[in-house]
């Protein structure tokens, strides 16, 4: 029956993120929906019974894993370039949000104070899982999205560390200790927690740049350490484990040079399960009863939460800067609370009621009304909200290529030429290098990755090219872009002759090879291109049309067309460009004369 259940909840994750997928939501809505459902609605699922003994332990260490991997992502050099709005958000924002909503809780609640903080600490987070989908549906102007979503990557393992400190200050103190052993005691915990991450990032590092750890063990072999850190922290002292692997995490970021790339996937890849299986166990935990007796003040709580503690964090966050007020109107909308909220609020309120403080059964509830009426509240009325400002973009229309090859390379050039954004994406850290020394900005790394959704400029994108010279990545990409902007923006080139006619993978990804007519593929384009051909554009007038061009340029090959106002048009077949219309082509090598 155990693993019945279990497999059961996997099955019902994966349900849960293919329909946010489908429907381009984020995940948290339908994860937290189910475990409504099959916990406090119907009693199918009681976590309690089903893990028992276990239930805590797998707790605590999922949570330290997708702490583990918020911190993978925190490059403190970056800091330096995200703006100040962003580090005041982090910093004297959080603290903000931390303060009127812990007085809030405790005010209007009566919560006890102890409780009151942790959940003002726990609150502060928002985290791209739900940042991210939220944006690429609302499109806001670029400053904002920007914010918000470095906002989002920045505040999840800094707010996660805030409030395990605040939790270690909170525990400690109500042990009735003087308030010098109190933080005596804090600063042991700090340290220990510090130096087993410290302590974990350095062997880690020196594992894999001696090459003493074989590359088919760095994902296993970092998990291991991650959980052994996580373990013995707290053993040494108690609740600084979240503390250790969150330091773990920033270390190995900030370690320049480090090939962390796969280890990052896979990370990614389980911190997925580990949200999707967590998450319905925490919202099958519930206890609706203890939420519905606090009455109607919970309502005036997220009240608190949406209209003054979110506005008065971005008024102090934007003091000086050159924001005009429709930016700061929406930023001060859009704050949902997501996955690390939920986990870490489990965590501690487990910890809690053991030492036995009151009030420690109500901070899950709480912290899941909130995030419910975030995501809820915002998902249907931000993207009216900012329509009504006027702080959505224009229309997309930034081209992103997939590959940063020398036939990428060649056609995002000639497209930039012509005045349309493009930005491209490789896995090669070479072909990322040789496409910006071009002035082309260039993600490195896998565009369908998490991590480039946080990074990409997707809310500006129009149009998509797979340009790689390997069909599965351009497979994987027109499938993966074809859902979030549609078939029809989608386009990919055969790779070569045999690829094109061999490939049977995906309808899909067969009707979208189309790019520059049925008889081109990458190899041909490669061939031109080293034997000197060119990719060069031409205005077509009534003096010199469609028919001359083709006499001037034999063996031309079209790759776009601009109307008469300037949009560009992928050639997918046979053309007929009109007088006033700009084409690229690409024009084959010049034979040298006859002797």
């Amino acid at each position: 029956m155990i693993a019945l259940s279990l497999a059961g909840i996997a099955l019902i994750s994966l349900l849960a993120q293919w329909l946010a997928w489908f429907l381009r939501v984020p995940a948290i809505l339908f994860l937290l929906l189910s475990g409504l459902l099959l916990g406090p609605m119907t009693g199918l699922l009681d976590p309690d019974q089903l893990l028992g003994e276990l239930l805590f332990p797998l707790v605590s260490l999922s949570v330290a894993i997708i702490l583990f991997e918020g911190a993978l992502t925190l490059h403190l050099a970056e800091l330096k370039g995200i703006g100040k709005v962003v580090r005041n958000l982090c910093s004297i924002g959080m603290l903000t949000s931390f303060a009127i909503i812990g007085a809030a809780s405790y005010w209007l609640l009566g919560l006890d104070w102890r409780v009151a903080m942790v959940l003002g600490a726990v609150l502060v987070v928002t985290g791209p899982t739900v940042v991210a989908p939220m944006l690429n549906v609302i499109r806001p102007v670029r400053e904002v999205d920007k914010i918000l979503r470095w906002e989002g990557i920045v505040i999840d393992p800094i707010g996660a560390l805030f409030a395990v400190l605040v939790f270690e200050a909170v525990r400690l103190g109500s042990q009735g200790d003087l308030i010098d052993h109190t933080l005596l005691a804090l600063a042991k915990t700090v340290g220990v927690g510090t130096l087993i991450g410290v302590a974990a990032g350095w062997l880690t590092t020196l594992l894999i740049r001696k090459d003493w750890l074989p590359v088919s063990l760095h994902k296993f072999g970092v998990l291991a350490l991650v959980l052994v850190s996580f373990t013995l922290s707290d053993w040494l002292s108690h609740e600084s484990g979240l503390l250790a692997v969150t330091v773990f995490g920033i270390w190995l970021a900030n370690q320049e040079g480090l090939d962390l790339e796969e280890v990052l996937e896979f990370k990614e890849d389980l911190a997925v399960i580990l949200i999707s299986s967590l998450f319905i166990l925490l919202a099958a935990r519930l206890d609706l009863a203890q939420l519905w007796q606090l009455g109607p003040m919970v309502l005036v709580l997220l009240g608190v939460v949406q209209f003054v503690a979110r506005p008065l964090c971005i008024l102090v966050s934007t003091l000086g800067s050159d924001l005009p007020w429709r930016a700061r109107a929406l930023l001060s909308w859009i704050a949902p609370r997501g996955i690390v909220a939920a986990a870490v609020s489990a965590s501690f309120a487990i910890s809690l009621h053991q030492a036995g403080i009151p009030d420690a059964d109500k901070l899950v509830p709480l912290v899941f009304a909130v995030i419910i009426s975030t995501v809820v509240l915002q998902s249907l009325t931000s993207v009216p909200l900012a329509r009504l400002l006027g702080m959505r973009q224009p229309s997309p229309n930034t081209w992103l290529l997939i590959g940063a090859n020398s036939v990428a390379r060649a056609i995002g050039k000639a497209l930039s030429e012509q005045g349309v954004p493009v930005y491209l994406s490789d896995p090669a850290w070479e072909h990322c290098k040789l496409a910006r020394m071009s002035n082309l900005p260039c993600y490195f790394g896998n565009p369908q990755s998490e991590h480039a959704e946080r990074h990409l400029p997707l809310t500006s994108i129009s149009t998509v090219l797979a340009l790689s010279p390997n069909r599965h990545n351009n497979a994987l990409g027109v499938l993966h872009f074809a859902h979030l902007y549609g078939e029809e923006r989608v386009h990919s080139l055969r790779s070569s002759e045999q690829h094109g006619k061999a490939n049977r993978e995906s309808t899909t990804f067969r009707a979208r090879q189309n790019l520059f007519g049925p008889e081109m593929n990458f190899a041909r384009l490669s061939g031109l291109l080293s034997r000197g051909g060119q990719i060069k554009a031409t205005r077509l007038s009534d003096a010199f049309d469609w028919a001359q061009y083709q006499e001037a340029n034999p063996g031309a090959i079209p790759l776009f067309v601009l109307d008469a106002r300037a949009k560009p048009h992928v050639v997918t077949g046979p053309i007929q460009p009109q007088a006033g219309e700009l084409l690229i082509a690409l024009q084959p090598p010049r034979e040298p004369p006859a002797p």
